[in-house]
């Protein structure tokens, strides 16, 4: 196909996950595969996961999940998302951990129990500070109490969220952990245990290893990517997808030549401008044109006018450069890299965001294990 390509290097994944699990020692990690694995291909990154040890994995919905059953993944997937009733028969039938965050979830599963005489397992989520999701603190001991009169229940793990771990000031995500360790205090007067017990996520892996618990939960980091600029560098992770596109065509241009929508860049020299074969529509961020760049042959060179919904140009001016070539985007080869940070930072926007975009007519290519 001519067009944009991700490839996925999958044993920089592996090398990511290494660096990760040597970081928190005897601590299980949770890694997150959510929203196609950050756009990296959830079945292929989750199977590669797997195959070195990883035995839980993070998702947003039950059909997130269904998907790893279906294409192979043994391990503990955890579904995130609000919890339905209607959940609760997915759950068993595929061996799925769900989230509860409510009295009226628990309810429904007491129901479930009291039908089916089976409960899925399931973590409960604790709000201590996110505002999203959570059972309120206030109402932590009723909570319990209610947990506690049914045992029966298949209750393995307690769990909150970070707002703030990936930012420079960490007051507020030691507020929040010491608000989830009074949590813990009152389930252990009250006699109940979890068996798993999480809270860090990847900004919290890098600066906070007092948050660890029995579990760390990490999505951006196994993908090569720091979760902001606030946070510690020095953990050597390699970009896991190079994004490219081919060069379909070239055209010389005389100085002042109006180029892509808008008529808002001109050619400041007689030139070459390169039409590059990806738009918006496939996930490159459109907002980067005006400091943006790829890179051909280990040289940088800047994008020319407004990115369209399909293709974008390059001022290519004296490079060595013919139709075909394929130019990165982002990520890393074997003579550049352009850090997806980089451009987040640029545009005000986050990796998260960028690559989690990739999409349209883009081609993953899973590459790095036999």
């Amino acid at each position: 196909m001519v067009g944009p390509k991700a490839i996925i290097n999958l044993d920089r994944l592996i090398h990511n996950y290494k660096l990760v699990k040597q970081e928190v020692g005897n601590k299980k990690i949770m890694a997150f595969v959510k929203a196609n694995a950050y756009g990296h291909g959830a079945v292929p990154v989750a199977k590669a996961l797997e195959s070195v040890g990883a035995d839980w994995f993070g998702v947003f919905t039950p059909e997130e999940a269904i998907e790893l059953r279906k294409g192979g993944v043994t391990g503990n997937i955890m579904v995130f998302c609000r919890f339905h009733p209607e959940f609760l028969e997915k759950a068993n039938k595929w061996d799925l951990t769900l989230n509860i965050s409510s009295e009226d979830d628990l309810n429904d599963l007491i129901t479930f129990h009291g039908d089916m005489n089976s409960s899925p397992r399931f973590h409960v989520k604790i709000d201590t500070g996110m505002t999203r999701l959570g059972l309120p603190i206030g109402s932590v001991s009723s909570f319990f109490n209610l947990l506690k009169k049914n045992s029966q229940l298949n209750y393995e793990g307690i769990y909150s969220h970070f707002a703030t771990a990936d930012e420079g000031d960490l007051d507020y995500a030691k507020f929040q952990l010491e608000q989830f360790k009074g949590v813990l205090d009152t389930a252990d007067k009250m006699g109940l245990s979890f068996q798993h017990v999480h809270l860090s996520n990847s900004g919290s892996v890098l600066n906070l290893p007092e948050s660890y618990f029995t579990m760390v939960r990490v999505g951006l980091l196994l993908y090569g990517a720091f979760p902001s600029d606030e946070v510690p560098r020095d953990l050597p992770i390699e970009p896991v997808m190079e994004f490219t596109a081919p060069v379909v065509n070239l055209r010389k241009v005389k100085a002042g030549t109006l180029v892509s929508y808008g008529g808002v860049w001109s050619a400041p020299n007689d030139t070459v401008i390169g039409v590059v074969q990806v738009g918006f529509a496939d996930g490159f961020p459109r907002s980067w044109y005006e400091e943006g760049c790829i890179s051909l042959k280990g040289e940088r060179y800047k994008i020319a006018g407004r990115v369209c919904m399909d293709q974008l140009m390059v001022d290519f001016f004296n490079a060595n450069v013919k139709r075909g070539d394929e130019v990165l985007l982002f990520g890393k080869n074997k003579i550049d890299s352009i850090p997806v940070e980089e451009i987040a930072e640029c545009i005000g926007s986050t990796a998260y965001v960028l690559l989690t975009a990739i999409g349209g007519r883009t081609e993953r290519i899973f590459s790095g294990l036999e």
